[in-house]
């Protein structure tokens, strides 16, 4: 008798499998998404409306909710409190029953760190946004060159073969460019995308946020994080998410869990988004293309390029007491310098007889030079590793 109610039971599982292919037109088996219900500002029944909204919208991933117990058709896993519900969704993902896991909070380890999807409002375009949650590096630079490599890993997963890539103009910026154009010289595929503003480059303004110019916007964790905020809930006043898919999975080198964060202020529309973005990373494995991108970026000497152009110059002797030349007229200006560099780059022009200023124009930092110093003082500050 029990041996007909398994046959029976797999019977029934064949058909309703048959039945979802139909509808979905695709008959590839379902990946398995968890998703914690318990400390969201909007209350366990609106994170059940994401999940069940999610499951109505696209049907192609099914969704496990780990909390309280309530009503609904969808697969649960009770638990009485979120930390309960981090360590239960640990053990589902370690055991291989969870695919992936939308969560709240979670601690992720130094050296991984999250990327985002927002939805851009001046074309209506998806973007990455690498990162924003997580610690990569506690050095500046050394993270936001990483995230490049997680963002680029990450819109792989989401079906983008060569991904394009911006660098938001903030504090790093330049020096990140150098690193990421010294890593494609040593072999690394990476393509740089354009601003949409006049004078273009890889390094982007405002309105390339907007606009959603790149395929993967690169900056720091904390910038990334304030500005997945800013694009979810710009049209609520706030406290209330709808727009993107959250702060993104969790990538590092060899992180080996496929774990999504959104806010406790995400409302359902978003959770919904989330889910679908968690989906889409376990079935195009993203962790494995990760893994992936981090060998070849490594292969192509990642680790040096990135030691050489963050360790700190030594102050040789005398250096305090660098003189200035001669002033001169100057109106040759040299960008691409990182801001926190400037003023030591200025010095290093002074010691080689070249009369310069420092100075902030409309894309960023600028040494001045006069007009016919400007070759020489490129040669200078080339060999002095700021350009």
């Amino acid at each position: 008798m029990e041996q007909n109610n398994k046959v029976k039971d797999m019977i029934s599982e064949v058909f309703n499998e048959i039945a979802d292919g139909i509808k979905s037109g695709s008959f590839k088996s379902k990946v398995k998404i968890g998703l914690t219900t318990l400390g969201s500002e909007h209350g366990v029944c609106e994170m059940v409306h994401a999940a069940e909204m999610a499951k109505e919208k696209y049907g192609d991933f099914d969704i496990v909710l780990i909390g309280s117990k309530v009503e609904s058709e969808l697969e649960q896993v009770v638990v009485e409190t979120p930390e309960e519900g981090h360590k239960k969704m640990v053990e589902l993902l370690e055991s291989g029953y969870l695919n992936g896991c939308v969560t709240q909070h979670f601690d992720f380890p130094i050296g991984v760190s999250t990327v985002g999807k927002v939805a851009t409002p001046g074309k209506g375009k998806d973007m990455i946004l690498a990162t924003t949650t997580g610690t990569t590096s506690t050095n500046r630079v050394e993270g936001m060159t990483i995230n490049a490599i997680s963002g680029i890993a990450t819109a792989k997963a989401m079906g983008i073969k060569n991904p394009k890539i911006g660098i938001l103009n903030i504090e790093g910026a330049r020096k990140v460019e150098k690193i990421l154009t010294e890593l494609k010289e040593g072999g690394y595929e990476i393509e740089f995308g354009d601003s949409l503003r006049a004078d273009g480059g890889v390094v982007m303004r405002g309105n390339d946020l907007l606009a959603g110019t790149p395929d993967v916007m690169i900056c720091d964790s904390l910038t990334g994080n304030l500005l997945v905020k800013v694009f979810a809930s710009f049209t609520t006043g706030g406290n209330y998410e709808t727009t993107g898919a959250g702060y993104g999975p969790g990538i590092g080198e060899n992180y080996d869990k496929l774990v999504n964060i959104v806010s406790r202020a995400s409302g359902a529309p978003l959770i919904c988004e989330a889910l679908r973005y968690c989906a889409k990373c376990a079935e195009n494995n993203v962790l494995t293309i990760a893994k992936n991108e981090f060998e070849k970026a490594n292969k192509a000497g990642l680790k040096d390029i990135i030691a050489k152009n963050t360790k700190e110059k030594k102050k040789e002797d005398g250096d305090e007491d660098v003189k200035m030349p001669p002033k001169k007229v100057v109106t040759y200006a040299i960008a691409g310098i990182d801001i926190l560099e400037l003023d030591d780059a200025c010095k290093a022009l002074w010691k080689a007889g070249i009369y310069s200023e420092s100075g902030m124009g409309c894309t960023g930092p600028i040494v001045l030079v006069a007009e016919d110093e400007n070759d020489a003082a490129m040669e200078v500050l080339k060999k002095a590793g700021y350009k």
